[in-house]
């Protein structure tokens, strides 16, 4: 081949080549992710990182990911206050 230089050719070009950008497209999972979240290692596939992913997915706007926030909130919230309510029952007593 006259006049091509050497990495002119790309013998494996095809549709495995790596893309230009690296960055996995919007709807993959964990891409909305803190990076704080990140550099701790949370993933989306860990129990903990699948919630976090879940709840940074929920958009304020919609009515219905505002119902979702609130019940996740109570589904939260409830096992803390029926502790603290029983740890004051408890201190009564002594």
């Amino acid at each position: 081949m006259a006049g091509l230089r050497e990495h002119d050719v790309d013998e494996d070009h095809g549709p495995d080549d790596p893309p230009d950008d690296p960055a996995p497209p919007y709807w993959f999972p964990g891409t909305r992710m803190p990076d704080e979240a990140r550099r701790i290692g949370l993933t989306p596939h860990v129990p903990d990182g699948a919630l976090l992913d879940f709840a940074t997915k929920l958009d304020s706007s919609r009515p219905s990911h505002r119902a979702i926030a609130w019940v996740l909130l109570v589904v939260f919230c409830f096992p803390v206050l029926t502790y603290v309510v029983r740890l004051v029952e408890l201190l009564r007593v002594h």
